[in-house]
């Protein structure tokens, strides 16, 4: 294995190769069909044996090719390896992003894959486990689909912003944010709720709408398509000069993001269960 630090494009080329594999494992075991394997934080919060199985195989993947990495998956947590690099490396996976949409055959569903290098996402990859659309990016190379370059949104008005977000599983939750939106829709072109954060995130990079915001995010859900809409131009951050987190992730265009976050915050966005 190489020691040296690695670049940005060397882990991208490893994300994009085992995240392909993982979608086509992915769209088969669909294909074949699936069930609940189990639930996690509610009975609504499911996990298929296609979660499972998916996320070992990114994660065997990732071990033959850089055995030393430190790897967080969604369905099992973090693993470990004893590291002698100069450059500490975790790569952040979320096996099938959109599970419930994966469970009911809809095609917003996407294989997720970051790489960090010393706490910062420097590559990251968003594979639709249907359509076969595919969003790269590396830190300052840009965010890119299909070969073109991705610039986000320029609307300015939030008056005329589709805005895309999502919603958590513990019932109390769902209802503050049911709230926010009943209040938010008013001051806005539109919303969409459509079920993956990580496929939202590169929607929105992409300029097909222009906003997102969701409180209850975890990295996986936010480490690759969050580097994707960085690097599309968008600012993303929390409420009150907070950094993206699970309280809140907001992205938008710089035009956008102070009276979509200012709107927010007046709706306690991040409050709540």
């Amino acid at each position: 294995m190489d020691r040296s630090t690695p670049q940005p494009g060397q882990l991208l080329e490893i994300a994009i190769e085992v995240a392909r594999e993982a979608a086509a494992t992915a769209y088969r075991m669909r294909v074949e069909g699936v069930s609940v394997a189990a639930t996690k934080s509610t009975a609504t919060d499911v996990v298929t044996a296609a979660d499972r199985a998916v996320e070992r195989q990114i994660v065997d993947a990732l071990r033959l090719r850089r055995p030393d990495d430190a790897v967080l998956g969604e369905e099992y947590g973090a693993t470990e390896r004893g590291t002698a690099t100069p450059a500490r490396v975790r790569w952040i996976v979320d096996p099938i992003d959109g599970t419930v949409n994966y469970l009911y055959g809809l095609a917003h569903c996407a294989v997720s894959i970051a790489a960090e290098v010393n706490g910062e996402v420097v590559a990251g990859v968003v594979r639709n486990i249907h359509t076969g659309e595919e969003w790269t990016a590396t830190a300052g190379g840009g965010a890119w689909r299909d070969g073109r370059r991705l610039r986000g949104s320029t609307e300015t008005d939030l008056g005329q912003t589709l805005v895309i977000t999502g919603f958590g599983y513990d019932p109390a939750r769902r209802a503050h944010q049911a709230r926010v939106v009943t209040e938010l829709i008013a001051h806005v072109r539109d919303i969409r709720r459509l079920g993956a954060a990580a496929v939202d995130l590169c929607l929105v990079a992409e300029g097909r709408a222009d906003a997102f915001y969701e409180k209850g995010l975890a990295d996986w859900d936010r480490a690759a398509g969050g580097l994707v809409a960085t690097e599309a131009g968008l600012r993303i951050g929390g409420i009150d000069g907070q950094g993206p987190g699970p309280d809140m992730v907001i992205a938008a265009p710089p035009e956008l993001f102070a009276p979509l976050h200012d709107r927010l915050a007046a709706l306690d966005a991040s409050g709540g269960p």
